[in-house]
């Protein structure tokens, strides 16, 4: 049992390394290294032991409400690129409740949305920002000629 717990503290103190050496002065007809501090005047608001970071914090931006095909729902997406999202949050209703009906593959008007997915639909319509779910390749376009609730001629992809 103790020869155990010492080799886990050796794997530890492995793992650790060593202390790290402090920087030194640079040498006669060197330049000094830029970086954050006093002497930086890119950053003259660092100094050593202060934050990065304002002790506040710092905000969230806002996350996009997009369509989850394989959940034919809602849900807030935390990452995103080239018309995909990669990392889905909790499920959401986009702010102006034009949705995906993955049934029909047509955007309309939802009149009543539980947890991401709509119950009740209402008449056809077009995202504001013009970024549709495209069904054809399950990305996100921009949509160059909208036409009841669904996209006629294709755009570039575009993040949701």
């Amino acid at each position: 049992m103790v020869r155990g717990h010492l080799i886990a503290v050796a794997l530890i103190a492995a793992a650790c390394g060593a202390a790290p050496t402090p920087p030194r002065a640079p040498g006669p007809g060197a330049a000094p290294k830029r970086g954050a501090g006093p002497s930086d005047p890119a950053r003259p608001d660092i100094r050593p032991g202060s934050p990065l970071l304002p002790v506040d914090g710092v905000p969230c931006g806002d996350l996009a409400c997009v369509y989850h095909a394989g959940a034919r729902g809602y849900f807030a997406c935390t990452n995103a690129a080239a018309g995909t999202c990669f990392h889905f949050g909790a499920p959401c209703t986009p702010a102006d409740r034009c949705m995906f009906d993955g049934a029909d593959g047509r955007y309309k008007r939802c009149d009543s949305v539980v947890e991401g997915t709509c119950t009740r639909w209402g008449a056809s319509c077009a995202p504001a920002s013009g970024c549709m779910f495209n069904p054809a390749d399950g990305v996100h376009h921009r949509c160059d000629q909208a036409a009841d609730g669904a996209c006629a001629r294709w755009g570039a992809r575009c993040t949701p």
